[in-house]
Protein backbone atom coordinates (compact mmCIF):
# COMPACT_ATOMS: atom_id res chain seq x y z
CA UNK A 1 0.00 0.00 0.00
CA UNK A 2 1.29 3.64 -0.74
CA UNK A 3 1.18 5.62 1.88
CA UNK A 4 0.18 8.64 2.33
CA UNK A 5 -2.99 8.60 0.74
CA UNK A 6 -3.97 12.15 -0.69
CA UNK A 7 -7.28 12.59 -2.19
CA UNK A 8 -7.54 14.72 -5.72
CA UNK A 9 -7.37 17.81 -3.25
CA UNK A 10 -4.01 17.12 -1.93
CA UNK A 11 -5.53 16.35 0.79
CA UNK A 12 -3.53 13.74 3.38
CA UNK A 13 -6.00 10.81 4.90
CA UNK A 14 -5.80 9.47 8.20
CA UNK A 15 -6.03 6.31 8.07
CA UNK A 16 -4.78 3.14 10.45
CA UNK A 17 -4.06 -0.70 9.39
CA UNK A 18 -5.05 -3.53 10.81
CA UNK A 19 -2.70 -6.96 9.96
CA UNK A 20 -3.91 -10.43 9.54
CA UNK A 21 -2.85 -13.92 7.66
CA UNK A 22 -5.19 -13.28 4.35
CA UNK A 23 -2.49 -10.60 2.92
CA UNK A 24 -3.82 -10.59 -0.68
CA UNK A 25 -7.40 -9.40 1.09
CA UNK A 26 -8.31 -5.96 2.25
CA UNK A 27 -11.34 -4.64 4.17
CA UNK A 28 -11.93 -0.86 3.74
CA UNK A 29 -14.12 0.49 6.62
CA UNK A 30 -15.68 4.30 6.48
CA UNK A 31 -17.59 5.80 9.03
CA UNK A 32 -20.69 7.84 8.63
CA UNK A 33 -21.51 12.06 9.54
CA UNK A 34 -19.92 13.59 12.04
CA UNK A 35 -17.22 10.28 12.53
CA UNK A 36 -13.57 9.24 12.15
CA UNK A 37 -12.03 5.99 11.55
CA UNK A 38 -11.64 5.88 15.22
CA UNK A 39 -15.37 5.64 16.25
CA UNK A 40 -15.52 2.47 18.66
CA UNK A 41 -17.75 0.78 15.99
CA UNK A 42 -15.09 0.55 13.55
CA UNK A 43 -12.38 -0.26 15.68
CA UNK A 44 -14.40 -3.09 17.18
CA UNK A 45 -15.07 -4.39 13.97
CA UNK A 46 -11.10 -4.05 12.61
CA UNK A 47 -9.93 -5.73 15.70
CA UNK A 48 -12.90 -8.78 15.25
CA UNK A 49 -12.22 -9.50 11.92
CA UNK A 50 -8.15 -8.97 11.97
CA UNK A 51 -8.26 -11.71 14.55
CA UNK A 52 -10.83 -13.75 11.90
CA UNK A 53 -7.71 -13.28 9.23
CA UNK A 54 -8.87 -10.12 7.69
CA UNK A 55 -7.19 -7.36 7.05
CA UNK A 56 -8.65 -4.09 7.63
CA UNK A 57 -7.91 -0.14 6.86
CA UNK A 58 -9.56 2.22 9.00
CA UNK A 59 -10.17 5.50 7.16
CA UNK A 60 -10.85 8.77 8.26
CA UNK A 61 -12.71 11.02 4.97
CA UNK A 62 -11.43 14.43 4.98
CA UNK A 63 -12.18 16.85 7.07
CA UNK A 64 -12.74 14.83 9.53
CA UNK A 65 -10.94 12.98 12.45
CA UNK A 66 -7.07 13.44 12.14
CA UNK A 67 -7.41 14.18 8.05
CA UNK A 68 -6.72 17.31 6.39
CA UNK A 69 -9.54 19.32 5.02
CA UNK A 70 -12.55 21.33 5.91
CA UNK A 71 -15.15 19.78 7.63
CA UNK A 72 -17.61 21.97 5.72
CA UNK A 73 -16.25 20.28 2.34
CA UNK A 74 -17.51 17.15 3.51
CA UNK A 75 -20.24 15.38 1.23
CA UNK A 76 -21.11 11.81 -0.10
CA UNK A 77 -19.31 13.51 -3.66
CA UNK A 78 -16.03 14.27 -2.37
CA UNK A 79 -16.04 10.76 0.22
CA UNK A 80 -16.80 8.92 -2.98
CA UNK A 81 -13.33 10.95 -4.18
CA UNK A 82 -11.32 9.99 -0.81
CA UNK A 83 -12.54 6.40 -1.47
CA UNK A 84 -11.41 6.20 -4.42
CA UNK A 85 -7.86 7.59 -3.71
CA UNK A 86 -7.61 4.73 -0.95
CA UNK A 87 -8.29 2.21 -3.68
CA UNK A 88 -5.89 3.98 -5.73
CA UNK A 89 -3.42 3.19 -3.33
CA UNK A 90 -3.98 -0.37 -2.95
CA UNK A 91 -1.71 -2.80 -5.18
CA UNK A 92 -4.15 -4.28 -8.17
CA UNK A 93 -3.37 -8.08 -6.65
CA UNK A 94 -5.29 -7.03 -3.65
CA UNK A 95 -9.11 -8.53 -3.29
CA UNK A 96 -10.93 -5.53 -1.73
CA UNK A 97 -14.23 -5.26 0.13
CA UNK A 98 -16.04 -2.37 1.48
CA UNK A 99 -17.60 -1.76 4.62
CA UNK A 100 -19.39 1.66 5.04
CA UNK A 101 -21.46 2.94 8.56
CA UNK A 102 -24.42 5.39 7.94
CA UNK A 103 -23.26 7.69 5.03
CA UNK A 104 -20.16 5.90 4.59
CA UNK A 105 -22.68 2.96 3.41
CA UNK A 106 -24.01 5.60 0.91
CA UNK A 107 -20.47 6.35 -0.10
CA UNK A 108 -20.34 2.47 -0.46
CA UNK A 109 -22.63 1.76 -2.58
CA UNK A 110 -22.49 4.89 -4.71
CA UNK A 111 -18.63 3.56 -5.53
CA UNK A 112 -19.43 -0.13 -5.74
CA UNK A 113 -21.54 0.53 -8.69
CA UNK A 114 -19.10 2.08 -10.73
CA UNK A 115 -15.74 0.27 -9.29
CA UNK A 116 -15.18 -2.60 -9.74
CA UNK A 117 -11.98 -3.04 -7.82
CA UNK A 118 -14.48 -3.12 -4.56
CA UNK A 119 -15.27 -7.09 -5.41
CA UNK A 120 -17.71 -7.11 -2.10
CA UNK A 121 -19.84 -4.80 -0.33
CA UNK A 122 -20.80 -4.32 3.34
CA UNK A 123 -23.40 -1.51 4.70
CA UNK A 124 -23.62 -1.09 8.71
CA UNK A 125 -27.59 1.07 9.08
CA UNK A 126 -26.12 2.66 5.54
CA UNK A 127 -28.10 5.74 4.64
CA UNK A 128 -30.34 5.74 1.52
CA UNK A 129 -32.83 8.10 1.57
CA UNK A 130 -29.87 10.82 1.66
CA UNK A 131 -32.55 14.05 0.92
CA UNK A 132 -34.83 12.59 3.58
CA UNK A 133 -32.49 12.34 6.33
CA UNK A 134 -31.21 15.56 5.69
CA UNK A 135 -34.52 17.26 5.68
CA UNK A 136 -35.62 15.03 8.49
CA UNK A 137 -32.39 15.48 10.71
CA UNK A 138 -30.89 19.07 9.51
CA UNK A 139 -34.19 20.40 8.35
CA UNK A 140 -34.59 23.76 10.89
CA UNK A 141 -30.92 24.17 10.84
CA UNK A 142 -29.57 27.53 8.72
CA UNK A 143 -26.44 26.27 6.87
CA UNK A 144 -23.68 28.14 7.33
CA UNK A 145 -24.97 29.20 10.93
CA UNK A 146 -26.16 26.26 12.47
CA UNK A 147 -24.22 22.83 13.26
CA UNK A 148 -25.09 19.10 13.36
CA UNK A 149 -26.90 17.95 16.25
CA UNK A 150 -25.30 20.79 18.07
CA UNK A 151 -21.82 20.00 17.51
CA UNK A 152 -19.85 22.88 17.45
CA UNK A 153 -16.93 20.99 15.39
CA UNK A 154 -19.54 19.91 13.01
CA UNK A 155 -21.06 23.05 10.92
CA UNK A 156 -23.79 22.67 8.59
CA UNK A 157 -22.64 23.82 5.36
CA UNK A 158 -24.33 24.34 1.97
CA UNK A 159 -22.92 22.11 0.01
CA UNK A 160 -23.13 19.28 2.51
CA UNK A 161 -26.89 20.05 2.14
CA UNK A 162 -27.07 20.72 -1.55
CA UNK A 163 -25.08 17.57 -1.96
CA UNK A 164 -27.45 14.92 -0.16
CA UNK A 165 -30.40 16.80 -1.42
CA UNK A 166 -29.05 16.13 -5.49
CA UNK A 167 -28.18 11.97 -4.72
CA UNK A 168 -31.91 12.49 -3.17
CA UNK A 169 -31.84 8.36 -2.93
CA UNK A 170 -28.96 5.37 -3.54
CA UNK A 171 -31.47 3.35 -4.40
CA UNK A 172 -31.27 3.50 -8.40
CA UNK A 173 -27.67 2.44 -7.52
CA UNK A 174 -28.72 -0.53 -5.09
CA UNK A 175 -31.07 -1.81 -8.56
CA UNK A 176 -27.56 -1.63 -10.29
CA UNK A 177 -25.16 -3.28 -7.73
CA UNK A 178 -22.91 -6.51 -9.40
CA UNK A 179 -21.52 -7.10 -5.68
CA UNK A 180 -22.26 -9.65 -2.87
CA UNK A 181 -23.96 -7.08 -0.24
CA UNK A 182 -24.44 -7.63 2.78
CA UNK A 183 -26.77 -4.93 4.70
CA UNK A 184 -26.93 -4.59 8.65
CA UNK A 185 -29.25 -2.66 10.12
CA UNK A 186 -30.69 -2.52 13.94
CA UNK A 187 -34.39 -2.24 14.69
CA UNK A 188 -33.68 0.41 17.19
CA UNK A 189 -32.17 2.78 14.51
CA UNK A 190 -33.57 6.14 14.80
CA UNK A 191 -30.76 8.36 12.65
CA UNK A 192 -30.99 6.06 9.95
CA UNK A 193 -34.11 4.18 9.72
CA UNK A 194 -34.20 -0.38 9.11
CA UNK A 195 -36.52 0.80 5.96
CA UNK A 196 -33.30 2.12 4.81
CA UNK A 197 -32.23 -0.80 4.48
CA UNK A 198 -35.15 -3.09 3.58
CA UNK A 199 -35.93 -0.24 0.63
CA UNK A 200 -32.19 -1.22 -0.87
CA UNK A 201 -32.22 -4.78 -0.22
CA UNK A 202 -35.39 -5.04 -2.18
CA UNK A 203 -34.19 -2.81 -5.08
CA UNK A 204 -30.52 -5.04 -5.40
CA UNK A 205 -30.21 -8.05 -7.11
CA UNK A 206 -28.84 -11.18 -5.47
CA UNK A 207 -25.89 -12.19 -4.01
CA UNK A 208 -27.57 -9.47 -1.04
CA UNK A 209 -28.36 -10.68 2.49
CA UNK A 210 -30.46 -8.40 4.98
CA UNK A 211 -29.69 -9.19 9.03
CA UNK A 212 -31.63 -6.86 11.56
CA UNK A 213 -30.55 -6.82 14.75
CA UNK A 214 -33.01 -6.68 17.30
CA UNK A 215 -32.92 -3.55 19.57
CA UNK A 216 -29.87 -2.53 17.98
CA UNK A 217 -29.36 1.80 17.86
CA UNK A 218 -27.51 3.20 14.74
CA UNK A 219 -24.21 3.02 16.37
CA UNK A 220 -24.99 -0.54 17.64
CA UNK A 221 -23.29 -1.71 20.50
CA UNK A 222 -20.90 -3.66 22.63
CA UNK A 223 -23.53 -5.99 23.36
CA UNK A 224 -24.21 -6.35 18.97
CA UNK A 225 -20.82 -5.84 18.04
CA UNK A 226 -19.87 -9.81 17.53
CA UNK A 227 -22.92 -10.23 15.60
CA UNK A 228 -22.33 -7.61 13.44
CA UNK A 229 -18.43 -9.09 13.05
CA UNK A 230 -19.68 -12.80 12.65
CA UNK A 231 -21.72 -11.94 9.88
CA UNK A 232 -19.54 -9.72 8.08
CA UNK A 233 -16.93 -12.88 8.67
CA UNK A 234 -19.14 -15.36 7.42
CA UNK A 235 -20.25 -13.06 4.29
CA UNK A 236 -15.92 -12.41 3.63
CA UNK A 237 -15.24 -16.12 3.75
CA UNK A 238 -18.09 -16.46 1.51
CA UNK A 239 -17.81 -14.12 -1.05
CA UNK A 240 -14.10 -12.62 -1.05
Amino acid sequence: MKLPISNAQGEVLDVAYHSAEKSDRLLILGHGVTGNKDRPLLIAVAEGLAARGWPCLRISFSGNGESQGRFEDSSITKEIGDLQAVLDAIPDTTRVAYCGHSMGGAVGVLTAVRDERVRVLITLAGMVFTKEFCEREFGEVTPGAGCMWDEETCPLSQAYVDDLHWHGSTLDAAAAMQVPWLLVHGTADDVVFPRDSEAAYEAAPEPKKLVSIGGAGHSFDEATYATVIEEIHAWLDKHL
